[in-house]
């Protein structure tokens, strides 16, 4: 047990997370729905029981042997957090990536953190009661308000920028509309932390299984990831098939057609085009959301092996995000619920970075770049202060 290690764990998480829609500037002529669904197999279902199976002995009959309770609602959660995802997008299209990460993400860590807790008997009342506890709480606060700063880098952003530079950056930027969105889909998204909690059972059924064939207790978690990605991949695979059978791109998946006609509708499929408009990660139309805009028509046939190459690294590096978690939270002690705080600090800090060399910042003044500065360096702090309140967690224990 090493919190300090764990936070640079956490880092990496976040770092995979912030970084994973990269690979899909690659894809050409597939709608949103076709690279999102062939990604999103090797995000939910093939890295995470790859993984697990190499890593953890007899995985399969772990699995079997947690109560169906247990597994129900790790699923459940998953189904749930699918649904956060699914709506992530609008988020990105109404707020920008730095903006609309910070505001979703702040809400997701919020309600992931403190939340499984209250349910465990006498959990909050020991944070409160020790000064290891008090250190995280202090934590999970810091994290708060370096989302708060970020949050008026946004609305300082809003008031200086011309219509014509916002819509050259984030589009159909709108405040008031964004930050109804990002509230709820945060608020599904914290669902992924409840499933990690629901799971723990899995987890320890796992831990036995690793020590008795002389494995490491790191890989712990990974089965439970496969348990509550099954429950993520079930909603985003109804929702793509959906769009496919709306759209008519079902046939891009093998070339069956020269033109498709897509119509992009998928949350996240908004987040990707936005960080990725100047390189096309796919035509214009990649921006809207929800079918709101027309469909567009893409001629020629897709490059098959280059947009399968592409989408399974962009899912294999979404997914490594939470193998890093899954090694994080073993290290953090007594109180692993804080991995979740530190994991949505870190994806918030790289996806900020992202959004400054992605230029959305740009023609603001001074002051907004201060904030966006100040934001970022709070939220670092914070990642240092959960590291260090489980660290002092960890001594006590120890004696």
């Amino acid at each position: 047990m090493n919190p300090l290690i764990g936070v640079v764990y956490h880092w990496l998480g976040g770092l995979a997370s912030a970084s994973f829609y990269i690979p899909y500037r690659g894809v050409k002529s597939w709608s949103w729905e076709t690279y999102w669904l062939v990604g999103g197999f090797f995000s939910w279902i093939i890295a995470p029981m790859g993984l697990a199976s190499l890593l953890v002995p007899d995985l399969w009959s772990v699995i079997a042997a947690a109560p169906s309770k247990v597994l129900w609602l790790a699923y459940f959660f998953g189904l749930m957090w699918g649904i956060g995802g699914l709506t992530f997008g609008l988020t990105m299209r109404y707020l920008g990536i730095a903006l609309g990460m910070a505001v979703a993400l702040g809400f997701c860590a919020a309600f992931g953190t403190l939340v499984p807790p209250m349910f465990e008997d006498g959990k909050f009342a020991e944070l409160l009661a020790h000064a290891s506890g008090r250190t995280i709480l202090a934590g999970v606060a810091a994290c708060l308000a370096g989302i708060g700063v970020s949050g008026m880098a946004g609305m300082s952003k809003e008031r200086e920028l011309s219509p014509e530079q916002k819509a050259a950056t984030v589009k159909e930027f709108n405040f008031g509309k964004g930050m109804l969105v990002a509230t709820f889909s945060g608020i599904m998204s914290s669902c992924f932390a409840f499933g990690l909690a629901a799971g723990k059972p899995i987890g320890e059924l796992a831990k036995a299984s690793l020590l008795t064939h002389g494995g490491s207790d790191l890989w712990q978690n990974l089965p439970v990831l496969v348990v509550v990605l099954w429950g993520g991949f079930t909603t985003n695979f109804i929702w793509c098939v959906i769009l496919n059978l709306k759209n008519r791109s079902g046939a891009e998946y093998l070339n069956l057609r020269r033109t498709a006609v897509a119509e992009v509708s998928a949350a996240e499929g908004v987040m990707l085009s936005n960080a990725a408009e100047e390189t096309s990660v796919r035509d214009s139309s990649a921006a809207s959301h929800g079918g709101q805009a027309g469909p567009s028509t893409h001629t020629g046939p897709a490059p098959l092996l280059r947009n399968y190459f592409f989408s399974a690294i962009a899912g294999v590096t979404w997914y490594l995000q939470f193998f890093f978690y899954s090694m994080g939270e073993t290290k953090m002690g007594k109180y692993g619920f804080s991995s979740w705080t530190l994991h949505m600090a870190s994806i918030i800090i790289f996806s900020t970075l992202w959004g400054i060399m992605l230029k959305e910042w740009k023609g603001t003044s001074k002051r907004t770049h201060l904030l966006i500065g100040l934001g970022l360096a709070v939220l670092v702090g914070s990642t240092m202060i959960v590291g260090w309140g489980n660290y002092l967690g960890a001594q006590s224990a120890g004696h």
